[in-house]
């Protein structure tokens, strides 16, 4: 079974940094791709960055220069710093293993001031 657990989030003022972590289980971390998506209060889900098994990455514009994903293979997790945080980036972040859509229960970002 697919079990991805997100951490991290927090309330935070407009320019702090957060890291975010997903621990994830019931499959072979390494060779997948995994993403981190978000739902801000009203809105649809948003791709903001993905990382491939081979370490590929990409980045919405919307966090590009300004978020930055890594994962640790050996521990089986899924990183996701923030820096320079924008209200905007108010939303619940979730990981997201690409190849099956499973998602975690998600963890909140407040970015206020």
């Amino acid at each position: 079974e697919v079990q991805l657990v997100e951490s991290g989030g927090d309330l935070v003022q407009p320019g702090g940094s957060l890291t975010l972590s997903c621990a994830a289980s019931g499959f072979t971390f390494s060779n997948s791709a995994m993403s981190w998506v978000r739902q801000a209060p009203g809105k649809g889900l948003e791709l903001v960055s993905t990382i491939t098994g081979g370490g590929y990455t990409y980045y919405a514009g919307s966090v590009k220069g300004r978020f930055t994903i890594s994962r640790d293979n050996g521990k089986n997790t899924l990183y996701l710093q923030l820096n320079s945080l924008k209200t905007e980036d108010t939303a619940m972040y979730y990981c997201r293993r690409d190849v099956g859509g499973e998602r975690g229960q998600g963890t909140q970002v407040t970015v206020s001031s």
